[in-house]
């Protein structure tokens, strides 16, 4: 069944919708940020044990997401966007109801499982949207995930000084069962873009990895990094990786296509989104404590809770405000180019964050211009990602993506930790980070940003795309093919049969200059415009590999010739 895009009219409402998804997803990760220090109290429970309340929903989401990314391939985006909202308003409530430490771990590991939706949204716009709309739609949604995490600090720190505890859960129920409704009434279906089934042995092994790599990284600071419980679980992480790797490789319904994720444009985007990941956290961590930190030191700006996360609210606002201006950069010079940009712009927030560290307008400022810059190269990724594999992976490859962001936050946690932990001063019989460490903190966030920045450049150039013009109009669509070259075609092409087409060069002819030729009728009339895009797709591809192979082969033939003219005469 041919499935349309919904009209522009409608198109308004789905992306708003996915938008607040985005938000209350990412409010989840921040929720219960003010009430850290209150834990313990409230559950009668030591400090190391309730630090289990931020790290099982960092744990659950890793684990979920790509699993979650798949079952939207198989089943629909938009059902699994509805299953994951599920556990969001079960978890929510589990935690509103727990008077201990297990309900509210149990809840929390809960509304890990609600952090699926939100690159299975941004996948679903590439299938709900016309063309033109996808670009600006997914910088909108992308950056509006960054005002979740920035608002919700101000918001639970104004709910956990004024009011009860538990109405911050109440609230995310509430919220959450909205997201579900609104999904349920103004999103349509989604088709089910691939074939196949869940690879449960892939699900387990990455699942296992991640919870090695990610609880070594987390909990390395408190068990030492030189115990042999984090270097068992590091190490451990290391060899389940490998064996997952050779598995998927293996397996007919991969849970993470590695061949499609290797591709040069999958691979360094990913790479980028681990250093812009790690980039983006380091900010949050180093500013927050700084506005925070008692006057009387010298460098801290001796503001509350509640102060500090309204000082770094206007950096969440200022991600929605660079959406626009992204998608048309991204419009007019790639997504390359946008990320390119926002990891600059990432690297300039961290030098005015070094200049403007006695002032908490200098630090609201700084941390603008870096959500600035995070929220075009994330707007970007996505785009980078979608334009690189088939419709059947969007979800998966969206999902992948999402992990190696989280990835990238998880060893900035405890990169940032062991160096604030490493320079510190003492003051009143309490240790606290020095000056010197968050200046160093600082400029190894800048560093990492610049690395990303360099990793961009390393991207291979978009190949044209004509797929989305294909998607736009019902009307018959020409391609570009290579005009017929003179004399009797060569041996290896009649070899070919009728494979002969789908391995011909589909770009300017010797001459430069286009000769269409118009898609056949069994491609129009039969095929879906998924099928279309998708056959669209493969004859790029196929291009590329013959251009590629071109290229081999004239090498060879200049080596044979040199090896000939360097043979010694007889």
């Amino acid at each position: 069944m041919v499935h349309s895009a919904p009209s522009p009219r409608s198109g308004g409402g789905i992306v708003s919708v996915l938008a607040v998804a985005g938000i209350v997803g990412s409010l989840m990760q921040t929720l219960v940020v003010p009430l850290i220090g209150q834990l313990p109290r409230l559950l009668h429970a030591a400090p190391a044990d309730t630090s289990w309340v931020i790290t099982v929903t960092l744990l659950v989401g890793a684990v979920a997401t790509p699993v979650i990314g798949k079952l939207g391939d198989l089943y629909g985006k938009r059902t699994m966007m509805l299953v994951c909202s599920v556990p969001l308003v079960a978890g929510s409530v589990v935690c509103a109801l727990s008077g201990s430490l297990i309900p509210m771990i149990t809840g929390r590991g809960l509304q890990g499982l609600g952090v699926g939706m939100i690159p299975l949204g941004v996948s679903a716009l590439r299938d709900l949207l016309p063309p033109q709309r996808v670009g600006p739609a997914i910088a909108l949604m992308s950056s509006s995930m960054g005002i979740g995490g920035a608002l919700g600090l101000p918001i639970s720190a104004a709910v956990a000084e004024y009011a009860d505890w538990r109405v911050l859960f109440w609230g995310a129920a509430a919220l959450s069962v909205l997201v579900g409704v609104l999904i349920w009434l103004l999103v349509p279906a989604t088709p089910a873009a691939a074939r196949g089934r869940l690879d449960l042995v892939g699900a387990f092994g990455l699942g296992a990895a991640l919870v090695c790599l990610l609880l070594g990284v987390s909990k390395g600071g408190d068990w030492g990094w030189s115990s042999g419980t984090t270097l068992g679980l590091l190490g451990g992480a290391v060899l389940l990786a490998l064996l997952w790797a050779l598995w998927e490789l293996r397996v007919r319904d991969p849970l993470v296509d590695l061949r499609t994720t290797a591709r040069p444009q999958v691979l360094l985007t990913n790479l980028a989104s681990i250093l812009v990941g790690f980039a983006m956290y380091a900010q949050s961590l180093v500013l927050m404590q700084i506005l925070q930190l008692p006057a009387a030191l010298g460098y801290g700006l001796g503001q509350s809770m509640l102060a500090a996360g309204l000082w770094m609210a206007p950096s969440g606002l200022m991600m929605m405000a660079v959406s626009s201006l992204g998608a048309r950069l991204s419009a007019a010079r790639g997504p390359k180019t946008s990320l390119f940009v926002g990891a600059l712009v990432i690297a300039a927030g961290y030098g005015a964050a070094l200049g403007l560290m006695g002032w908490s307008w200098g630090l609201m400022i700084a941390g603008c211009i870096g959500s600035a810059g995070v929220g075009l190269a994330y707007g970007a990724m996505p785009a980078l990602i979608m334009g690189a594999v088939p419709r059947s992976e969007t979800a998966s490859a969206n999902s992948f993506n999402t992990l190696m962001r989280s990835i990238g936050t998880s060893v900035c946690a405890a990169v940032i930790g062991v160096v604030l932990a490493q320079l510190t001063v003492t003051v009143g019989g309490h240790t606290l980070p020095s000056e010197a460490g968050f200046r160093t903190a600082l400029m190894i966030g800048c560093g990492v940003a610049v690395v990303a920045a360099l990793v961009t450049l390393t991207l291979p150039k978009p190949v044209a795309a004509a797929a989305p013009a294909l998607a736009a109009t019902s009307v018959p669509t020409t391609v570009p093919t290579p005009a017929p070259a003179a004399g009797p075609a060569p041996a290896s092409a009649e070899a070919l049969g009728p494979w002969e087409d789908a391995f011909r060069s589909h770009d300017l002819a010797p001459e430069g200059r286009h000769h269409p030729r118009p898609v056949q009728p069994e491609e129009t009339g039969v095929l879906s415009l998924e099928e279309r895009d998708e056959l669209l797709w493969l004859r790029r591809e196929n291009a590329e590999l013959r251009r590629e192979l071109d290229v081999l082969m004239q090498n060879v033939g200049v080596w044979l010739r040199n090896l000939a003219d360097d043979k010694p005469a007889g």
